[in-house]
């Protein structure tokens, strides 16, 4: 398709795309697990979440017009971001706070971003889990595809969860309606090849309704990455490939949607 055809009027087109990931971790004990979350709470504040939008922001070309954001206790905290499309000067307010698990919102001119994020654990269970959930919808012109690589980037990602659609309809000069403006085979074709060797991907792609869906699954486990406050070669052989076994178990699960194991990953 085209993409340098001249549209007529405002392009009407809502192009959605919603990004999810799972990072997990190995904690034996509760105390352990809640040391984790806590560290995950401040490595993935409201500030630093914000700091990751406005990047979304500047990369589709929007513009940041206003923030807002609420911080919760024990954890969790929203933020809003009102945007326009236009490329003007960014005015970042990056408002100091004490967040512990995230959840960030940005508003484009009749779109929006939004970010939350879920720290979860269970005391019967040693793998933690860390969830970070990222909506973008723009109109117009703008697809937030091309910041797939940055996002992925910016979070430690086992598993990936990605829906792209394009909704609505726009019209050529002639008046012939687009119901997408650009070529589209699958969400993979924008995220970076170096990338894709990392994981086992699939997609599930419905290409009338313009609704592409991809899930990835990180193909390696090293160890060492997934303990916390625990150093690898502090254990017996044996337990490493049960802990790996654990961990691998719960990734399965988390990607097929499935509870395969009943909770016999549990170490």
């Amino acid at each position: 398709m085209n993409q340098k055809r001249k549209i007529y009027g405002f392009n009407n087109l809502t192009k959605s795309l919603s990004f999810n990931i799972y990072d997990i971790c190995y904690a034996k004990s509760e105390r352990a697990q809640k040391d984790y979350i806590a560290y995950i709470d401040e490595q993935y504040n409201s500030e630093r979440l914000t700091k990751i939008l406005f990047d979304v922001a500047e990369m589709i070309n929007a513009t940041v017009l206003n923030v807002a954001k609420q911080d919760y206790d024990p954890q969790g905290a929203s933020v809003v971001l009102l945007v326009s499309e236009k490329s003007k000067p960014m005015e970042e307010e990056h408002a100091k706070s004490g967040s512990s698990d995230s959840a960030f919102v940005a508003h484009l001119d009749k779109s929006h971003i939004t970010v939350h994020t879920y720290p979860e654990y269970h005391p019967e269970n040693t793998v933690v889990t860390f969830r970070v959930d990222i909506d973008v919808a723009t109109c117009g012109t703008i697809t937030p595809l091309k910041t797939l690589d940055y996002l992925i980037g910016s979070f430690d990602s086992d598993i990936i969860t990605m829906d792209y659609r394009v909704r609505g309809f726009t019209r050529t000069l002639e008046g012939k309606k687009l119901y997408i403006d650009h070529a589209m085979t699958s969400i993979q074709d924008y995220i970076d090849e170096k990338t894709l060797k990392k994981y086992d991907a699939i997609d599930i792609n419905m290409y009338q309704a313009n609704i592409f869906h991809t899930k990835m699954l990180i193909k390696e486990i090293d160890l060492q990455n997934y303990l916390f406050n625990t150093d690898v070669y502090e254990l017996p052989p044996k337990n490493r490939l049960t802990i790996t076994d654990s961990l691998r178990r719960e990734m399965i699960e988390i990607f097929s949607g499935i509870n395969v194991y009943d909770n016999a990953g549990a170490v």
